[in-house]
């Protein structure tokens, strides 16, 4: 029996990144959808319905998990009605505007026996998983420096975008940051401490559109960075240690796959062309070792692969609520941090 899902929003996140990855694991079925846009809607989803409000979806007994994709400050009043209802949630990322609301609604999923995640899908990023492989095989030696970037060229304030206004969870750190503390916090776990830049650097902004913050762990640091003009990034991931470093360029590419009507399954689906390789430099039984090293296939659809496990077999969660709250208590330390214009001691 299929898991029935039902999609709350079907802007760029609900039509590009859920209901796509969805369709392509045999385990779900898309049963509803809110959208004021029925003919998007059936355009990709001929079989679904299509209501008007939340209130709606949540009365169809059928739907066994609600998706979250709308805007940032509605993911708690949204999660916390789904929770009641007694569905299993998905929440877009980021999670909450506050790590409070995130512990409200992780207590909530835990009295009403319901699973609650978060949709960090960029864990499954092909180059993240190529990080994470290096790290392991210990090819760096002592780690020394882990930095990511997710810049853009964005000259323009695009005002009517809600991620651009003046609104609590706007902003960049929530919107791009959230993924880069999410892979940083997987890896290495909490930090001890925490500093934070945050900028408005172009003309009529109204959120945040830079950041740049530096996470202190014992023996190592993390640089987390986005800007939004940068016509020509850097290294998408730079790491050094004793032994070695590695180099990687360009971004993963399931977004745009996404955006072109591929589905996890086609040729080439997360997989990366070779001049897009990341670069490796290390040591090997002393002998000087550089060369490329292949990328890892993204796949996104571990995500709901992961969560499908979950509700049928009782599986662990692809993503547990408490680490997305804790990359919101990241988020509001980063902010604590640059208006205190101090480091912050995690506790």
């Amino acid at each position: 029996m299929a898991i029935q899902a039902g999609i709350i929003g079907y802007g760029l996140s609900g039509s590009v990144f859920h209901a796509p990855i969805l369709r392509s694991v045999p385990d779900y079925k898309v049963h509803t959808v809110v959208s004021s846009d029925p003919d998007k809607v059936h355009k990709d989803v001929p079989d679904t319905a299509v209501v008007d409000s939340v209130d709606e979806l949540l009365s169809v007994s059928e739907i066994d998990v609600v998706i979250i994709t709308s805007p940032n400050t509605t993911h708690y009043e949204y999660s916390r009605l789904a929770l009641e209802a007694g569905k299993h949630v998905v929440v877009e990322k980021p999670f909450t505007v506050t790590a409070a609301e995130a512990d409200e609604l992780i207590e909530l999923a835990k009295q009403k026996g319901v699973l609650l995640t978060v949709y960090h899908n960029r864990r499954w990023d092909n180059d993240f998983l190529t990080v994470r492989n290096l790290l392991e095989t210990g090819a760096l030696g002592k780690l020394s420096i882990y930095q990511s970037q997710f810049s853009r060229y964005r000259p323009e304030v695009q005002s009517e975008r809600w991620r651009e206004q003046a609104a609590p969870g706007s902003g960049i750190l929530y919107d791009l940051g959230s993924h880069l503390i999410d892979q940083a916090l997987f890896l290495f776990g909490l930090p001890e401490t925490l500093w934070a830049d945050l900028r408005i650097e172009r003309k009529g902004s109204k959120a945040h559109d830079y950041f740049h913050l530096v996470l202190g762990y014992a023996t190592f640091r993390v640089i987390l960075h986005s800007g939004s003009l940068v016509r020509q990034a850097g290294p998408k991931f730079e790491l050094h240690g004793d032994k070695g470093s590695f180099l990687k360029y360009g971004m993963d590419p399931q977004e745009g796959q996404l955006k072109q009507g591929m589905r996890p399954g086609d040729a080439g689906w997360g997989e990366d062309s070779p001049d897009q390789y990341g670069e490796l430099a290390t040591e090997l039984s002393g002998l000087a070792v550089q060369g490329e090293i292949e990328t890892l296939p993204g796949r996104y659809q571990a995500f709901y692969q992961g969560l499908a496990e979950a509700i049928l077999k009782g599986g662990a969660l692809p993503v547990q609520a408490e680490e997305a709250r804790n990359v919101i208590r990241m988020i509001e330390y980063a902010l604590q941090s640059h208006q205190e214009g101090r480091t912050i001691q995690i506790t």
